[in-house]
Formats: C-alpha cells, sequence, structure tokens
C-alpha cells in the first residue's frame, strides 16, 4: 500500500488508517476475531492504527496491545487521544495537564507499549489554555512517551490558534488534525483543510462512511439498521430531522453514481475522501472481517473529475447535509454566551 508523509513529523503512514472504536464492548465484543481484523489490515499494508483511551472504556485499547505484542508493534504507527470521560469524576477528564500526564500512563499500560508514536487531544475545550495541554504533551515528548501530538475535531480558529501558542511558547506544536469528513460531511472543506494545507499539517478524517450512512446499509424503502452509533448519537440518525431524511435522498443517488462506475458505495465514498490533495489518511472502522475487505480497495480506487463533479452537484463543496455531523459547534452562539436568551 502507497505511503504518505504523516505532515512534517519525517514519518510515514499508510494511505489508510485502521480505527478500532469498533473493537469491544462498542461494536465486536470478541477479542480475537478483532485481533485477527488488526493483523489482515496489517497484512494488507496498513502500518497507521488510530484508537482512544474512550473507545469501550479503554478495552479497545488493551485489544489493540493485545494484537501488537510478539514483535508487531515496531512497524506500526501508532495513535491514541485523550479528552473524553473516563469516570464520573470531573478531573478524569479534558485537556488539563492534570488529568492528561495521568491517561497516558493508563494509555501506554493498556496498549502494552513504552511510547505512543501520535498522541491527539480528541475534542477542544474552550475552557482550558492551549498552553496548559500544549505545555503537558511537551514534557511528555521531552520524557519520551509520545513521539507527536496531533488534534481531533477542532474548530478552524483553534487549529491556527494552537500553532500561534506552540510558535510562540516554543512547545511542540500539533502536526496533525483528525476531523469528520465524508461525502455528506464536507464542512471542512471551506476552512479546516486549507488551513491545515497552510501549517502542513496532516489530516486524517475519521467517519468517511458518515458514521455508516454510506455503507449500503441506509437504503430508502429498506428497514433501517440498528447501531450502537444510533443509540450514542441519536441527532445523527433521527429521520424526523430535515439534515438525515437528506442524507438518506443523496445516498439512494450516490449509489447510482458508484455502480455507473463500477464502484461499491463503500469504495466510492472513502474514495472521495482519500482523493482530495490535503488528507493523508482516512481512518476506516471495520468491526467484521467483511467490513474490512470491503473497505481496502478503496487505496486503489482514482475518482475522474467527471464523477467528482456529479458528487459535487449532490452535496456542494463545504456542506454539512446536517449540521449535527459537523462535530463541534461555536461556543460563541452557545445559549450561555448569547446576548439574549431565552427568558430574557
Amino acid at each position: 500500500m502507497e505511503h504518505r508523509p504523516l505532515g512534517r513529523t519525517g514519518v510515514s503512514v499508510s494511505k489508510l488508517c485502521l480505527g478500532t472504536m469498533m473493537f469491544g464492548a462498542w461494536g465486536n465484543p470478541d477479542h480475537d476475531e478483532s485481533i485477527r481484523i488488526i493483523h489482515a489490515a496489517i497484512d494488507a499494508g496498513v502500518n497507521f492504527i488510530d484508537t482512544a483511551d474512550v473507545y469501550a472504556q479503554g478495552e479497545s485499547e488493551e485489544i489493540v496491545g493485545k494484537a501488537l505484542a510478539g514483535g508487531r508493534r515496531d512497524d506500526v504507527v501508532l495513535a491514541s487521544k485523550v479528552h473524553m470521560p473516563m469516570g464520573d469524576d470531573p478531573n478524569r477528564r479534558g485537556n488539563s495537564r492534570r488529568w492528561i500526564v495521568h491517561a497516558v500512563e493508563d494509555s501506554l499500560r493498556r496498549l502494552d507499549t513504552d511510547w505512543i508514536d501520535l498522541y491527539q487531544i480528541h475534542r477542544y475545550d474552550p475552557d482550558t489554555d492551549l498552553d496548559e495541554t500544549l505545555g503537558a504533551l511537551t514534557d511528555l515528548v521531552q520524557q519520551g512517551k509520545i513521539r507527536s501530538l496531533g488534534s481531533s475535531t477542532f474548530p478552524p480558529s483553534a487549529i491556527v490558534e494552537a500553532q500561534w501558542v506552540a510558535r510562540d511558547r516554543r512547545l511542540q506544536r500539533f502536526a496533525c488534525e483528525q476531523p469528520p469528513y465524508s461525502i455528506l460531511v464536507r464542512g471542512i472543506e471551506a476552512e479546516v483543510l486549507p488551513r491545515c494545507a497552510h501549517h502542513a499539517m496532516a489530516v486524517i478524517p475519521w467517519a468517511p462512511l458518515a458514521s455508516g450512512w454510506l455503507s449500503g446499509r441506509w437504503r430508502k424503502g429498506s428497514d433501517l439498521p440498528g447501531s450502537t452509533r444510533a443509540e450514542r448519537l441519536p441527532a445523527r440518525y433521527d429521520l424526523s430531522l430535515p439534515g438525515n431524511q437528506r442524507k438518506l435522498d443523496v445516498v439512494d443517488e450516490l449509489a447510482q453514481l458508484a455502480e455507473a462506475a463500477g464502484l461499491s458505495l463503500i469504495e466510492l465514498a472513502i474514495a472521495f475522501v482519500l482523493n482530495h490533495p490535503a488528507v493523508t489518511a482516512p481512518i476506516i472502522g471495520p468491526r467484521t472481517m467483511e467490513h474490512l475487505e470491503s473497505q481496502l480497495p478503496a487505496a486503489e480506487v482514482v475518482l475522474d473529475a467527471a464523477l467528482l463533479d456529479s458528487v459535487d452537484e449532490l452535496v456542494p463543496p463545504g456542506t454539512n447535509l446536517n449540521p449535527s455531523d459537523a462535530g463541534w459547534a461555536n461556543p460563541a452562539l452557545e445559549p450561555a454566551a448569547r446576548r439574549r436568551t431565552d427568558g430574557q
């Protein structure tokens, strides 16, 4: 499989990244099968694996650790993330130095490794100074516990601010951003992708299948599938919402485009993300071996201009069909920050 540079880190990664959110209680509870899927991806040329402490409350990291035992660790660029709640204690979450230095030790133990190649802040926290976060991460780099750092689903203004803070405070900078990106969720094309390109940041998009919408299972006239993601994130799947109704319409039209091009809908969806010049490696998130086998061929697909133009007619560039899919909301527009609020 072709390799690409991970920003300016000097590290090369495969053009597909294996996401492991679906390994463990959130998806596939069978550890042995999950390990076989990880090994199959590595054997197919994938050298980039992404996980997070919050995935099944650490179970995913434990599975990845088992899969990389026995000499496979050195051949893999391993990424994990911190920020999401890991218990009821309000200090066992977020982007504070206090939590980061504790959480990384937990992740290292679960992953059964001495270092994490890429340690990412899972979400932006406007209530924590970026200086605090980057300072803690810089210390971990100096201690050899992490090699590089990144952000995930940061607003474009925070992406730029983090680069400035790192420059002005002489701290390690975020080498990459991990945003949501798919044919149905194109909002990052407006500002995030240009900002990342300007700062030479790698881009590792999550949910190129739009969290299952582009898997072929969501089709008009069919029984709509249930999923643990739909239970956790109902706003992305509730068909009473106009944005989700529009997604269902577009999926049918995309399926026809894919069939005419001799592709599966999955191949079209992943290749669309992969073919953007600012993208380094989309994250594929299989739950079964069948899922993996259906997604790997997308690495070899190149989409022609006519097909891309047809996609643009269905979903204009820079558009999120459902605003809830953006992954973040502007804190300045939250009720507590408005000049006027309900009841005043």
